[in-house]
């Protein structure tokens, strides 16, 4: 071997020894942003393996591989067009940019474009296959770039989506897959929840970029693409649709059910055709008995399996009745059930609207079901899948804001729930309604399956409402197995199943003479009480309550009034509340809980005890 050889090679040795080192040395030198207060899960997150958990529970396939970590970024100007030729540094998927698990914390604006690169390689398991790139959610704009070549855009901010990649990879074992993200935040007409440009007060900080997992799946030219599933709890079935790609003639699709192990039902069912499955003496999904059923979907041709998921479902009904005061009320399983939970933003002092991990992402709603709530609002925003998931398991009823946007300009003329008033809906563009419907409804595809989301609300407080009555129809159409709530503490037209108002601190309800024989009444929004926890704030000083006390013994006093004010309300028709609220959230000190989940405020086990009383109701 000559000389030239020997240092080419020493080299090529010299240069993969640094290249590995660097990897690494980026890993290590990853940290959390400091200057903020953090939960007790951020010191757990592991950059190597960030949520590494299957982010689909309600399609799940073994094929599949986590591209959450350490990725490159940049921010540029200008609304996305050429990848950059450089990078500033490196970032932590899947936290905002803006956060502090990114490891970067730095805020983007709508005059630039954040810019994602990683180098991957695709696992040998999925070789072979159809490989799908899938993003859990990312906010707003998305252009996707496999190897140079763009692969396909996307805008929403709170719903999935995927790409087929195949065709866009390369020989060879190393990939480039490079996102660039545009977001306006609240400068845009697109639904943007509590994210302002300038935080304060009830806004909160800007999330940019990918928020959700990112991942890759490996599947066959034929497979499933998603199922649908609508429990019929009165006739004991539940309907099916399963869609399939790429079928050929004579495919057919295996669908099996299982309780506890147990098979209990099946159908062979004809891909993207309608099914229905038939269950004898079906257990009841409820808060107290969260039981769900375990579902498996195989699609054979001439008797092989092709492809297989699974998945799971409940039997469970919500619907409304007049009991014998001629006033609607909400039922469970055709039962009345009072439903009472707080106002959930879903927020984080370290990942913003990304939880540390699913260990945390559970931790609220374990929390919310130990202190003696049986539902949760989900408030202007949408949870990854495996919140719903943590709820559906564990028994949480869900109602389903709709994020916000293109606020101002309304004419808010009602004031809570005496008449009805003038009631005036905003005027938005054709691209901001065309926005706003395109991804309500996927939003709403997303989450078709989870049994515990009971109410759908597509507007909250006048905040950027719009043909009140048309979107409220629409939604009950598309989904007539939900209520619908018009319009949370906002402009109330006489549509939608739930008329609900707001009031801070005290519990009241809408007149059951003017509104009770037409719609279910419910409190959206009260109580609001602030207890600033000193070392566990957000900023140290100029906190904000809708009505702050000194330390926790006024705090539970007033709450336990609140709650002797709410027990009065139940007879005479309420049927839902909503307390503000679950924790504290950047300077708002209205939770039951500290932002960084680490004091809660008033015991679970006190808060159980106050809230049976509201249970206890039997109403005919």
């Amino acid at each position: 071997m000559n000389r030239k050889t020997l240092f080419c090679k020493a080299i090529v040795l010299i240069t993969l020894f640094f290249v590995s080192i660097s990897g690494l040395f980026s890993q290590e030198q990853w940290h959390i942003v400091p200057g903020k207060i953090t939960s007790p899960w951020a010191e757990k997150v592991n950059p190597k393996n960030p949520l590494p958990e299957y982010p689909r529970p309600q399609l799940v396939r073994e094929n599949w591989q986590n591209l959450n970590g350490i990725w490159q970024y940049a921010i540029r100007p200008g609304k996305l067009g050429t990848i950059p030729a450089s990078v500033d540094g490196d970032i932590l998927v899947p936290y905002p940019v803006e956060s502090a698990l990114s490891g970067v914390g730095k805020a983007v604006g709508k005059e630039n474009t954040l810019w994602y690169k990683k180098n991957i390689t695709v696992d040998k398991a999925l070789q072979g296959k159809e490989v799908l790139l899938h993003f859990g959610a990312v906010d707003w704009l998305t252009e996707v770039y496999v190897n140079g070549t763009k692969v396909g855009s996307h805008a929403g901010g709170f719903d999935p989506f995927s790409f087929n990649i195949t065709p866009f990879l390369k020989k060879g074992a190393l990939q480039e897959i490079v996102i660039g993200v545009w977001d306006p935040t609240n400068e845009g007409p697109q639904p943007n929840g509590k994210q302002v440009v300038s935080p304060e007060g009830i806004w909160y900080t800007p999330v940019t970029g990918i928020w959700q997992t990112v991942w890759l799946e490996g599947v066959a030219k034929t497979h499933i693409v998603s199922t649908k599933h609508t429990p019929d709890l009165d006739h004991n079935s539940l309907t099916i649709d399963t869609k399939v790609s790429n079928v050929q003639e004579g495919d057919q699709v295996r669908i099996a059910a299982y309780k506890r192990g147990e098979l209990v039902g099946e159908v062979w069912a004809i891909p993207n055709k309608k099914s229905l499955l038939e269950i004898d003496n079906p257990i009841h999904w409820s808060p107290e008995n969260p039981f769900l059923y375990d579902l498996t979907f195989e699609i054979l041709r001439k008797g092989k399996v092709i492809d297989k998921v699974s998945s799971y479902f409940a039997f469970r009904k919500i619907s409304m009745e007049k009991d014998g005061n001629g006033i609607q009320r909400m039922l469970l399983n055709n039962t009345f059930v009072f439903q009472y939970g707080p106002l959930d933003q879903g927020w984080w002092p370290d990942g913003l609207y990304t939880a540390p991990t699913d260990e945390a992402l559970l931790f609220d709603i374990q929390k919310t079901k130990e202190m003696g709530f049986n539902m949760i609002r989900k408030h202007i925003k949408v949870e990854p899948a495996r919140w719903y998931y943590h709820c559906d398991r564990l028994g949480l009823l869900v109602w389903q804001d709709m994020p916000s946007g293109d606020l101002g300009g309304n004419k808010w003329d009602m004031r809570p729930g005496l008449t009805r008033g003038q009631m005036h809906d905003k005027e938005r563009s054709a691209e901001s309604e065309a926005i706003f419907r395109k991804e309500w409804k996927a939003i709403i595809d997303a989450l078709y399956n989870f049994p515990s989301i009971v109410i759908w609300v597509p507007f909250n407080e006048a905040w950027g409402q719009f043909k009140t009555v048309e979107i409220t129809e629409w939604t009950e159409q598309y989904d007539p197995t939900r209520l619908v709530n018009s319009a949370s503490g906002g402009n109330f037209f006489p549509t939608g199943h739930i008329l609900d108002i707001h009031n801070y601190p005290d519990a009241i309800m809408p007149r059951p003479e003017l509104f009770g024989a037409k719609q279910i009444l419910a409190l959206g929004e009260f109580g609001g009480l602030g207890l600033p926890i000193e070392g566990h704030t957000w900023q140290e000083k100029d906190n904000w309550g809708y009505q702050s006390f000194k330390n926790k013994e006024e705090l539970k006093e007033r709450y336990d009034r609140l709650m002797s004010d709410l027990n009065r309300l139940i007879p005479l028709g309420l049927s839902a509340a909503v307390y503000t609220q679950t924790t504290d959230v950047e300077i708002e000190t209205n939770g039951l809980m500290t932002y960084d989940r680490k004091v809660i405020k008033i015991p679970e086990n006190e808060l159980h005890e106050m809230h049976q009383k509201l249970y206890q109701h039997k109403i005919k």
